[in-house]
């Protein structure tokens, strides 16, 4: 398609009604915040954001950080209780190395919650102790910790091999210790005067077993660093979601007519307003390639027992009984897979499985239904303005092999494992170089930047614009590779049609926007001011 019929089909799609819109928007209104009937019923354990990518913080680059973030959509002055991590679960972090779809490290997270003296903080009132009904009652910074009054701290095990068969050890930090604190959440400023000097004390450096170089791991509240313009899409999508300038920020109008501008302050409805509880661990690239060819693959999940009865008489050691084996309630590797891709029927079914097990869920890949959603939409509108005959806008080229390499097996020559078997999880080439934070792009490797998603994923990668061109077709046309124009080869131009249309939510990020240190993302929003 010329520009000027880009452009003319871009009016058309901005005459097209709005509710129809909101058929194909809906499925990426985040990358997993509450996107299967289950999860929706225990937050606690619900997997979000899974960022994987080498350490971009000057002199880290020999490392690579994992954040698994958990717990949606916070908002800051959710008190008293806040957001504290689930006791009866394990979270975990699993990294496949051979390509053999099963995890050969899993970094297990368990949690517990402590009250001082067993009471919290108390009070005596006219000679009557009692525990006051808060979690903390006076201020709190860096060591100066002793009004607080319940405390959650974790433990972080090792397992080598299968993630509950396999070997198991814990993590040790400063003289052996073996349980580590997570700050208090931002209650506010009154609480805190530094809540980053305060969480920051809890950055621990640790020891891995079988790894002869120290790890970092924080576990705490961040901001949350995911944008997606949410509210809009709920109000029927009030936008027409293509770039509505001639480049991102220009402000020229140059782009297509009605188009979305990109403007994260307008358009994010995340951004400055909730908070997410995030798992970061930084580990050697030594310690985590084994026998490989480099390329590890990842994905986070959260685990219960498969039973839980509630207490009659609740106390707060015992507000229910567990037991049976951990069953796995929410996985995340690629961003936008089980809303983008999988079948309603089969969402609860994706968040209970394994990346071994993802050939049940192949034909939604390589015949996904969006792209024809999109078709059955708009094919008409658009011959009409254009005055052509395109028989279909959604790619053709079936089975869809450029979402295949995207979701399913790596891209070759960029960040395909040792032995390739497909499978949903998110890979990272350790042997690119990291990009610095001021030359990052926000489109990855669709926007000449190796470093970036699909080859891992940066919190400043924009994995919403990426999945809407992608799921069109972006890769059957040449994407920049080295300042080069280069075509995959897994379909060509003329099977997508539309793969070259700019999509975009107009909610843009940027890694200058984050921190460029562990744990990068940033601190939390506080509760009040």
């Amino acid at each position: 398609m010329t520009n000027s019929s880009k452009r003319r089909a871009a009016a058309r799609f901005a005459s097209v009604s709005l509710l129809c819109l909101s058929i194909f928007a809906q499925p990426v209104l985040a990358s997993s915040h509450r996107e299967a009937p289950g999860i929706t019923k225990s937050p606690k354990v619900d997997s979000t954001d899974f960022y994987m990518f080498r350490s971009y913080e000057p002199g880290r680059a020999a490392y690579v950080t994992f954040i698994a973030n958990y717990i949606p959509l916070q908002d800051p002055g959710g008190g008293p209780n806040y957001f504290t991590m689930d006791p009866d679960a394990v979270y975990e972090i699993h990294v496949d190395n051979t390509g053999d779809a099963k995890e050969d490290i899993t970094y297990q997270f368990k949690f517990s919650n402590t009250l001082a003296g067993d009471k919290g903080v108390t009070l005596n009132i006219a000679g009557t102790t009692n525990a006051i009904p808060l979690r903390h009652a006076g201020p709190l910074a860096a060591g100066s910790t002793a009004a607080l009054g319940e405390s959650e701290s974790y433990t972080l095990t090792v397992i080598t091999g299968d993630r509950r068969k396999g070997t198991k050890a814990m993590a040790t930090g400063t003289g052996g210790a073996t349980s580590f604190t997570k700050p208090f959440d931002y209650a506010g400023t009154k609480t805190f005067s530094d809540y980053a000097a305060y969480a920051n004390q809890y950055i621990y450096t640790v020891t891995l077993p079988g790894c002869s170089t120290p790890a970092k791991v924080f576990v705490g509240q961040r901001a949350e660093a995911f944008a997606v313009n949410i509210g809009p899409v709920f109000d029927l999508v009030n936008f027409v979601p293509i770039e509505g300038d001639s480049a991102p920020g220009a402000g020229d109008g140059g782009g297509f007519p009605g188009g979305i501008k990109q403007n994260r302050a307008a358009n994010d409805t995340l951004y400055g307003k909730k908070n997410v509880t995030s798992i970061a661990l930084e580990v050697a690239i030594t310690c985590l390639t084994g026998s490989g060819n480099g390329v590890i693959g990842a994905w986070q999940t959260a685990s219960l027992p498969q039973a839980r009865l509630l207490a009659p008489n609740a106390t707060y050691k015992q507000p229910s009984q567990s037991g049976g084996a951990y069953t796995q309630v929410s996985r995340l590797g690629m961003p936008l897979v089980n809303e983008l891709v999988i079948g309603v029927p089969d969402k609860d079914k994706f968040n209970a499985s394994k990346p071994s097990d993802d050939a049940q869920f192949a034909a939604y890949v390589t015949n996904p239904t969006l792209p024809a959603i999109l078709d059955s939409l708009f094919r008409a509108p658009v011959n009409a303005t254009l005055g052509t005959n395109i028989a279909n806008l959604a790619p053709s080229n079936f089975p869809r092999n450029d979402l295949v390499a995207a979701f399913l097996t790596g891209v070759p020559t960029l960040n395909q494992l040792k032995t390739v078997t497909p499978s949903e999880m998110l890979r990272l080439n350790t042997a690119i170089t990291p990009t610095p934070r001021a030359s990052q792009k926000n489109l990855g490797v669709a926007g000449d930047d190796l470093a970036g998603f699909p080859n891992g994923r940066r919190p400043g990668d924009d994995t919403v614009d990426i999945a809407l061109r992608v799921v069109m077709g972006a890769l059957c046309h040449p994407i920049p590779i080295n300042g080069t124009p280069t075509n995959l080869g897994v379909c060509t131009p003329a099977q997508a049609p539309v793969g070259n249309v700019p999509f975009t939510d107009g909610a843009p990020l940027s890694a200058n926007d984050l921190q460029n240190a562990f744990p990068y993302l940033n601190t939390p929003l506080p509760g009040a001011q």
